[in-house]
């Protein structure tokens, strides 16, 4: 990787029935796939999560919870903790609480669109099984500033609301089942990183 700049970042966002399409997806990327993975998944706000040790078994790739002012580095995961909303700004997550009286959830919104802000062609956004339209207008931004948008086949879906709506509201590059969007990205990063 060249530098900062050639850095591609990949947001997934998902809700319900979206586990094990987070799981089928990192089983199915190569070892080393020269990209920034940022996972935001609706996790439940009154109980602690431990989709890091759920994840492990699929990926070699290091996980980690996203802290405030984390340095986005290629080659690893990094989750969206529960309770928190985060951005991107100059390669580096910002992380604030969400309100507590709020019970609406659009995290995946929320970093679509700073991340299309600040990478641009290299960002990434796909979007997997779930409940409601979170990650549809995010997707629409991302398409704005050049980058691409990978969506979950909704047939393959548990919960097909947040596909659905993405293809609604955008045009999605791809529309796929999980491990097939894995190898769309890997020859999508594959290409880009030759030109």
């Amino acid at each position: 990787m060249g530098g900062r700049k050639e850095l591609f970042i990949v947001a997934i966002g998902f809700s319900a029935g979206g586990r094990e399409d987070i799981h089928d997806f990192f089983s199915h990327l190569p070892k080393a796939p020269n990209a920034a993975f940022i996972v935001l998944q609706h996790l439940n706000r009154d109980h602690p999560s431990v989709a890091d040790v759920l994840l492990m078994p699929n990926t070699n790739l290091p996980i980690s919870w996203a802290a405030d002012q984390d340095l986005v580095e290629a080659n690893h995961i990094y989750l969206l903790a529960p309770n928190k909303f985060m951005t991107i700004s100059k390669g580096h997550l910002q992380t604030t609480n969400r309100d507590p009286d709020d019970r609406s959830n659009w995290a995946v919104d929320i970093f679509f669109n700073s991340l299309a802000d600040d990478s641009a062609d290299k960002a990434v956004g796909i979007i997997l099984s779930g409940l409601g339209s979170d990650g549809a207008k995010g997707a629409v931004r991302i398409h704005e500033h050049g980058g691409i948008v990978l969506v979950q086949d909704p047939s393959t879906a548990l919960f097909d609301s947040m596909p659905v709506s993405a293809i609604i509201k955008d045009s999605p590059d791809e529309i796929l089942s999980p491990r097939k969007l894995a190898n769309a990205l890997t020859t999508y990063l594959q290409t880009r990183h030759l030109v």
